[in-house]
């Protein structure tokens, strides 16, 4: 009887001891099982900003094309456009290239990387590598400018340099303007101002 009794105390002793350390190895595996998952395998769209969608409220490659009211074709595209977040009408568009078609025959080309477009003034203001081109053969780059949005007019706010058939050309800045003509139709006249520099180079 006093045998079995010291069995069963040994056996008690034993595992008062043994449980615990069985607890403890349990929880340890658990911790170092759930350490080694890897959430961004288990969630193929775990790498998605849902923040970052939801606040790049973008329109996909705009376009535009339609008429002055002197007749001139207006073909305006751009990579692509964002509103402003304040609530009203104005946008900032990216690589903007607007295209105008005379009624003369000419054509004007425009083309900026950044475009601020403002709807209550109705202008459009252009930055970062300007370039103006025209059918007649002149090409004028320059930092920063204002154009209307009906393109009537664009004036530079910056210093610019212009390359055609008379040579390179510099200006404190130029004015594009659009004005009738004989026949009702419009054409476009460059007016260069503020210390005009022109290096001549002969026609061959």
């Amino acid at each position: 009887m006093i045998a079995s009794d010291n069995s069963y105390s040994r056996l008690i002793m034993s595992l008062k001891i043994i449980l615990p350390l069985l607890a403890l190895a349990i929880l340890s595996t658990l911790f170092l099982v759930s350490r080694s998952l890897n959430p961004a395998q288990s969630i193929p769209f775990a790498k998605v900003d849902v923040q970052e969608l939801a606040r790049a409220q973008r329109i996909g490659r705009p376009a535009y094309s339609g008429m002055s009211k002197g007749g001139s074709a207006i073909t305006v595209t751009a990579d692509d456009a964002v509103p402003d977040s304040g609530g009203s009408q104005d946008l900032t568009a990216s690589n903007l290239r607007a295209v105008v078609q005379s009624p003369d025959g000419n054509k004007t080309e425009v083309t900026a990387r950044i475009a601020r477009i403002e709807n209550s003034t109705k202008t459009a203001q252009l930055s970062d590598g300007i370039q103006i081109s025209t059918s007649t053969g002149y090409t004028v780059m320059t930092d920063n400018a204002l154009a209307m949005l009906d393109l009537s007019e664009l004036s530079t706010t910056s210093t610019i340099t212009a390359h055609g058939p008379l040579g390179r050309l510099t200006a404190g800045q130029m004015v594009m303007t659009q004005q009738s003509g004989g026949g009702g139709g419009e054409g476009y006249v460059l007016v260069f101002k503020n210390g005009v520099k022109l290096v001549y180079t002969p026609q061959q």
